[in-house]
């Protein structure tokens, strides 16, 4: 079991947004399991919280951007890929602008603030998706294509062609994510000098300077755009060195676009929100497609999660009988709703009930068309719960367990005579005073057919 990681303190950096030119301080601050990568405008009343979410992607031409009610973040995946690439998974992060700080174009200053901030375990389960199938998503007006395949761990691949000369064809490979800092990390975001032209005249390239963006120089450079360049720049002098990039640069690697190619893929995938393993390759791959496959893969994900069904032997010897489930519960026939508990540790219970005609509800509910009522499946979902809680005193006999609280209780498929029930409880924070809050999912026919968020108490008998 792979468990969450955060920092251990808090770190800032100060730099200028590419595109606002705006001086901005972030600060990354650790945050609690289960959070994820999140946003603070610190800036802003009420200091607004976006999470780093594919659904919350609303422009993608000049990097990815992020708005929730009204608040954006912009060009968040350097930032995002050095934080998945030190394979955290809890992380605050707080701005008082809206771009964050473009530094030298790659996630090097990131991850090096990452590392001096220190990394710590925490005590929740990372949940990571393992790729089953070949998932694609493909931009028909680009030609752009990525897909994730089945795979041992997280790698990616990325080729781009962006037709020219100058840049060629490239490729670059990630075989896993501990490859990231010393491979990929340093690669700097690029641009062609025709991009750069049109970016200046407009105004949207306020913050670039020659530290921080590959300028492929595609076409003959004219006097007058080279006093441009000159001037957007700060320099008194300015050149095409013999590989065809404006000087003053030098290239980390021969093929340092798509190594960043790969580093902007490692930021927009992790919008997705949980980890994967599979195998990424990206043809051509840019914010646009990487966000759109995010968008998909996030989808596909919540789908599967919400009708995942765990598999456990039922001909094996049970953990509790129905002797044993009477020794802890105070419920009896016909009340007593569940036969066996299957399995149970610290944080999860999961029991299980064989649905016959014989039942006592099928009297009523409904004679000629019997179905379980939705009622007794979360009680029986409770009375799972309640040996879970009951299991944490030395005297469960001398107990008696009361609902405190029902939330979001859905009912997905109807339960018939014939049917065999399993529920899985699982603890949503930690047993105190007796009192009990967990997750209860109950299946059948390899279906999720109800779930609830339940909170009940155990109290001594009077």
């Amino acid at each position: 079991m792979v468990k969450q990681k955060t920092i251990k303190t808090e770190i800032s950096l100060t730099g200028v947004g590419l595109h606002t030119g705006k001086e901005v301080k972030m600060t990354f601050k650790p945050a609690p399991a289960n959070n994820g990568f999140t946003f603070v405008r610190v800036d802003l009343e009420g200091q607004p919280v976006i999470e780093a979410d594919a659904n919350y992607v609303v422009n993608t031409q000049r990097g990815t951007n992020l708005e929730k009610l009204g608040v954006q973040i912009q060009t968040p995946e350097h930032v995002l890929a050095a934080l998945t690439g030190c394979d955290l998974d809890n992380v605050i992060i707080e701005l008082n602008a809206s771009e964050l700080p473009i530094m030298d174009g790659s996630s090097k200053y990131f991850v090096e603030a990452i590392e001096k901030a220190g990394i710590e375990e925490q005590e929740a389960k990372r949940n990571v998706y393992v790729v089953k199938e070949v998932i694609s998503f493909t931009d028909e007006a680009t030609g752009s294509e990525i897909l994730v395949m089945p795979s041992d761990s997280y790698c990616i691949t990325t080729m781009v062609d962006f037709g020219t000369k100058i840049l060629g064809t490239q490729n670059a490979t990630m075989k896993c994510l501990s490859e990231f800092k010393e491979e990929f990390s340093d690669s700097r975001t690029f641009s062609f000098l025709h991009e750069l032209e049109s970016l200046l005249n407009n105004g949207l390239i306020k913050g670039g300077d020659l530290n921080n963006a590959i300028v492929y120089v595609d076409k003959e450079i004219s006097a007058s755009t080279m006093e441009n360049l000159k001037k957007a720049f700060g320099k008194d002098e300015l050149t095409v060195k013999p590989n065809g990039i404006l000087d003053n640069l030098t290239l980390h690697y021969p093929n340092e676009a798509a190594r960043h190619k790969l580093l902007d893929v490692v930021g927009d995938l992790s919008l997705i929100g949980t980890r994967i393993q599979g195998k990424v390759i990206a043809n051509k791959p840019g914010h646009y497609v990487n966000t759109q496959f995010a968008k998909k893969l996030a989808k596909i994900i919540k789908i599967e999660q919400r009708n995942f069904v765990p598999t456990y032997d039922l001909h094996q010897e049970p953990l509790m009988d129905i002797h044993q489930i009477m020794a802890t519960l105070p419920h009896r026939p016909p009340f007593l709703l569940i036969d066996r508990i299957i399995e149970m540790s610290e944080n999860h219970v999961v029991g299980m009930k064989n649905v016959t005609m014989n039942e006592n509800f099928f009297v009523g509910h409904f004679p000629e068309a019997p179905v379980m009522p939705g009622v007794l499946i979360v009680e029986a979902m409770a009375q799972t719960g309640g040996v879970l809680v009951l299991s944490t005193v030395p005297d469960p006999e001398n107990y008696l367990t009361y609902f405190m609280k029902m939330d979001n209780v859905k009912f997905k498929h109807k339960v018939l005579p014939g049917d065999t029930l399993l529920f899985k409880c699982d603890l949503i924070t930690p047993i105190r005073r007796g009192i009990c809050h967990m997750q209860a999912n109950a299946y059948a026919n390899g279906k999720l057919v109800a779930e609830a968020e339940l909170m009940a108490q155990i109290a001594r008998k009077q």
